[in-house]
Order: C-alpha cells, then sequence, then structure tokens
C-alpha cells in the first residue's frame, strides 16, 4: 500500500521495532490513498520546475543493517586470522581483484559493475545511516532532505501510467526520514510493495481489486461522474475544495484498474527457469520485479533487504543465508539488463548503512565500522570494470581516493542526467541546493 511516512517492520542492533505511524488506507477498502496521493502531487506540480527530459533509471540495492566490506568485496587475506576471517577469495573478471568464495557468481559480472573500495562512510549509526547514505547529506531534524528516488520522481513524474518510484520491501528505517521525500513533501515518496515477490500468492494489494471491489469501485466512478452532471460542464460547487470527481480519481482508477499495471507487479509471467537463475527468495524476486518495474516505465526502484547488522554468528549468516542469495539476485541482474539491452540505461547501485569491524568481536561477529565500507556502481553510463580507491592493509580505513557518501550522490545524479547545482524550496521558501559538496567519481563519470 502507499504509505505517507512509515517505519518499516525490521529489527538491528538498536532493538527498536519501527511502527508505521501514519498509513493512507489501502484500496481494497476503497480508500482515498491513490486521490489523495495525487492530488498533493498536483500540489506540489504548481510550484515545480519543469521536468527534464532524460531516460535514465536506477535500481538500488539497499543492505539495511550494514554489510561486512571484508567479507564481501574488499577481503583482506594476507592480514592476521582476527582481521581476514573465515573465508577465502575467488577471482573476478578484473585482473587482480578478487572477493569472497561466497560471491562466485558475482564476480563473473564485474564487466558490468565497479567496485569502490574507497568509500568512507563517515557514520556507523543505525537510522542515521538509511538517510545519508539515500540522499548524500546528514540529517538534520529541521531539513530532512529527499531520497534519490523522491528526486527523480519530482524531476520525472510520470510515464506510461506508472508511479515514478517505487519501494519493494520494508527493510529501510524511517527514523531520521530514510527513503522518503524529505522537504520535497511526502507526495514524492515511494510506493511501497510490502508483500514477498517469491510468494505463491503475490500480489499487491492496492492494485489488486477483487471482483466485488471492482463492481463497487465502478458504481462511484458512476455516481461521481452523475454529480458531475452528464455534460462535463462546471456547476457553481464545481471548484477544487468541493469537487466531487476530478483529475485524480479519474487517475487512480485509471491505475488501479490499468491492465498495464497489474502486468507489471505480475511476476508470475516470468518462466520458470528466469525466476530460479534470480533465485526463489525474497531478494532474488524483488530484483526480478524491479527489472519488470523498470521496462514497465518505473524511473526508479529500491530494493530493500535485511539482516546484515552482524554482530554476532556474522559468518555463518553471511556463508548460510545473506551472501548466497545477493550473489544470486545481484548477479542475474545485472546480466538479465545486459542480455535485454537495458543495462546502458539503467543504473544499480549497491551499498548499505556502513562497515564493519576489522577485527572479528569474541562473539563471531563484526560490529559499526565507520571509516571503512563498500558500494558497487554498474551500467546507466558510467565505466565498468573500474575498482576506485582502497583502504589499508586491514581494512580500517580509506587509504586511496576516498569515496563519501556526497560524492556517491553527486555520482548517481549525473549518471541519471540530473544537475548537481538543481535548486528546490523548502517549505519555509528557503532556497535549497542539491548537491553542494558532492563531487562525482572521476574514475566513472566522465
Amino acid at each position: 500500500m502507499f504509505n505517507i511516512a512509515s517505519d518499516s517492520g525490521s529489527r538491528d542492533c538498536t532493538g527498536v521495532s519501527r511502527r508505521n505511524f501514519l498509513r493512507v488506507g489501502g484500496l481494497s477498502a476503497l480508500g482515498l490513498s491513490l486521490p489523495d496521493f495525487f492530488r498533493l502531487k498536483a500540489q506540489a506540480s504548481e510550484t515545480a520546475p519543469a521536468r527534464r527530459a532524460g531516460n535514465m533509471n536506477c535500481i538500488l540495492l539497499w543492505m539495511q543493517g550494514g554489510p561486512s566490506h571484508i567479507d564481501t568485496l574488499d577481503p583482506k587475506p594476507d592480514a592476521p586470522a582476527e582481521i581476514r576471517g573465515e573465508f577465502g577469495t575467488v577471482q573476478t573478471r578484473i585482473p587482480g581483484i578478487r572477493v569472497s568464495e561466497h560471491m562466485p557468481l558475482l564476480a563473473q559480472q564485474f564487466d558490468k559493475l565497479s567496485l569502490i573500495r574507497g568509500h568512507d562512510p563517515q557514520n556507523g549509526s543505525h537510522g542515521v545511516a538509511d538517510h545519508i547514505m539515500m540522499s548524500g547529506h546528514r540529517f538534520n531534524p529541521a531539513l530532512p532532505f529527499p531520497c534519490y528516488g523522491s528526486v527523480v520522481a519530482k524531476e520525472r513524474g510520470y510515464r506510461e501510467g506508472m508511479f515514478p518510484f517505487v519501494q519493494l520491501g520494508r527493510s529501510i528505517d524511517r527514523r531520521f526520514n530514510g527513503g522518503l521525500g524529505g522537504f520535497l513533501g511526502d507526495q514524492f515518496n515511494p510506493f511501497e510493495v510490502h508483500e514477498d515477490p517469491s510468494a505463491a500468492t503475490f500480489r499487491v494489494r492496492d492494485l489488486s481489486v477483487a471482483e466485488g471491489d471492482r463492481a463497487r469501485l465502478d458504481r462511484r466512478i458512476a455516481m461521481l461522474g452523475e454529480i458531475d452532471g452528464p455534460s462535463g460542464e462546471s456547476t457553481p460547487t464545481d471548484v477544487p475544495t468541493v469537487r466531487a470527481r476530478d483529475d485524480f480519481y479519474e487517475r487512480a482508477h485509471t491505475l488501479i484498474t490499468s491492465p498495464a499495471a497489474r502486468r507489471a507487479f505480475d511476476i508470475s509471467q516470468e518462466p520458470a527457469h528466469l525466476r530460479d537463475r534470480y533465485g526463489r527468495n525474497t531478494l532474488g524476486q524483488s530484483c526480478l520485479l524491479a527489472r519488470r518495474l523498470i521496462e514497465a516505465g518505473v524511473h526508479f526502484v529500491t530494493i530493500t533487504d535485511g539482516g546484515w547488522d552482524t554482530h554476532q554468528n556474522n559468518f555463518r549468516s553471511l556463508r548460510d543465508r545473506l551472501l548466497p542469495r545477493l550473489d544470486q539476485g545481484y548477479s542475474t541482474l545485472l546480466q538479465d539488463l545486459h542480455q535485454r539491452g537495458m543495462l546502458e540505461n539503467t543504473l544499480v547501485v549497491w551499498f548499505g548503512d556502513f562497515g564493519r569491524t576489522p577485527k572479528i568481536n569474541p562473539s563471531a561477529g563484526r560490529d559499526h565500522w565507520s571509516t571503512a565500507g563498500v558500494a558497487c556502481m554498474g551500467g546507466g553510463g558510467v565505466r565498468m570494470g573500474e575498482v576506485v580507491g582502497a583502504t589499508n592493509a586491514n581494512a580500517e580505513v580509506v587509504v586511496d581516493n576516498p569515496v563519501r557518501p556526497q560524492d556517491l550522490a553527486a555520482t548517481i545524479y549525473t549518471a541519471l542526467g540530473i544537475p548537481l547545482n538543481t535548486w528546490y524550496r523548502a517549505q519555509d521558501g528557503r532556497p535549497i541546493e542539491l548537491v553542494p559538496t558532492g563531487r562525482p567519481i572521476r574514475q566513472l563519470i566522465g
């Protein structure tokens, strides 16, 4: 359903279970979620700049909790045992570059991505990380910044009757405005899909109108048409505050009854062998669904995956659950996009909260680490097959070509064709520059 501002149901080491605190009713009960959403959207467009043309799209894979850089894409096989950990390494398609032995499929797709080993997250706290990493700005409670998807939604708008920004899963911490529209407004929040696309019964509730509800919906639309009059001419009460039927209802009705929208979310149309390649799990099928949504006209899709906060049993969690499904889903997504000719206009980004401590703790885990991490980018016109930056011998600090969150933001926006000197107005009228301090990664953009 569409959540105006919701907290995820996942947990991390803070022990906080985020609860939804403002939710718009689902259309299965014939609520007004989509009409209200479109109304807010139109109100914002009165002061919005002209939308910029562009066909670059983006898929962001968000690993909530913070993946261990040492045990994934920046291994240190020559470090002491208490740092290098339990995993061996495999060779990638980039000569001399090795990654965790539990990522063999992704290692063969390194011609379709670039590895950012110089990532400096500059933060080691959950919640705040969701805002910093998805916006490129430190959190300011007086001025929360919009995430990448929300900026894209504002700049690009709707295409082919599809939402501009969709979030799959609920593994995002909302306490500090992570993954939301910030000062741009709630109308630029994502359309959230909380249902598991790997489930046999998967369907998106707001886009799945049962026959009984469909008949009621059609009757209500017809009744509203009669109130407005058969000729459609304006009446004395036909003003914005009292109109019974307007473009918002028509648009909402069109979307929830659109065969194209329902078809885009109908992952069962994919061949069984391709679904198997992606992996019959939540992350794998979310990667496949993201590809379908981009094909259907969505501009930005965030795929969320939780459980990366590995303070305990880091190696068992990575080996048995986290890395196999990531390796399968992420590698197949890159390969599938490439084979369909979509990778050149679809930027695929991968990162999480921050890195994890080089030294293994007494619980066979790794804790939060704010001075080193790892990220990936591929497709979308960025150079691929590159390795940006490096950490020291023990993966403690970046020693070459540091890449800050604001630099990631500048690179993402540049790849998507959104000028970094774009200005918006906050709700109090203040002019705000999109990325005032970030710089695009020269090795990837140029």
